[in-house]
């Protein structure tokens, strides 16, 4: 069974992730996954040097000569600047996630090594929701978020420009459209902090009887 683990910034989605993957089972980071491909395969690496450039690598690319480590900061710049070219950017990354979650061992049976959890905050946007036999869909209220990601991003600096940076980060994450069409996979869980994240993990694990 492959369930997905979703939910806006600030939602406590990874707090989740984590604590299932320290009770035994399988968790895929799509982030982490991500910069690994990215290091590794020389095709999406030369998919990007033609989309943005030599210098999404650092050191530069060259000729006969490999790639760098990835310039995070460099490509943002770019990408966020252009939302078409974020656009042609997750065109090329997120086939060879699906790729990568594909090549892993088939899953079959009950209990811990029966399940692969896929955590990514843009699922649905990505395509793999189509991946999913169930899909987690976490949310917070508004103020919680903000909280938790001003902790996490902003050293707990609760100053009105980095809340504001926050909210604006909030209303970028509009509800994608593919939800709608997978509710009969969707469980959507409240983490707003009044249970324990243990707790909230008991009640997936018993929700999908796992």
């Amino acid at each position: 069974m492959i369930i997905g683990i979703t939910g806006g910034i600030g939602s406590g989605k990874s707090t989740i992730a984590q604590e299932l993957a320290e009770r035994g089972f399988a968790v895929y980071d799509c982030d982490r996954e991500a910069k690994r491909i990215i290091a590794e395969n020389p095709t999406v690496q030369k998919a990007i040097i033609e989309l943005l450039g030599e210098n999404a690598f650092t050191p530069p690319f060259r000729d006969g000569q490999g790639v760098g480590s990835y310039n995070t900061a460099y490509v943002s710049k770019c990408v966020f600047a252009d939302p078409k070219l974020l656009e042609a950017l997750n065109k090329i990354v997120h086939p060879a996630i699906k790729e990568d979650i594909l090549s892993l061992p088939l899953r079959e049976g009950k209990g811990v090594g029966s399940v692969l959890f896929i955590e990514s905050a843009i699922l649905f946007e990505a395509g793999l929701d189509a991946l999913c036999d169930k899909i987690i869909v976490v949310e917070a209220p508004e103020e919680v978020r903000i909280a938790r990601t001003i902790a996490r991003d902003y050293r707990g600096l609760d100053t009105p420009e980095n809340i504001n940076k926050v909210r604006a980060r909030m209303r970028a994450q509009k509800t994608p459209a593919g939800r709608n069409a997978t509710q009969g996979k969707i469980y959507t869980i409240l983490n707003d902090g009044r249970m324990s994240i243990a707790a909230l993990a008991e009640g997936i694990l018993s929700h999908f009887a796992i």
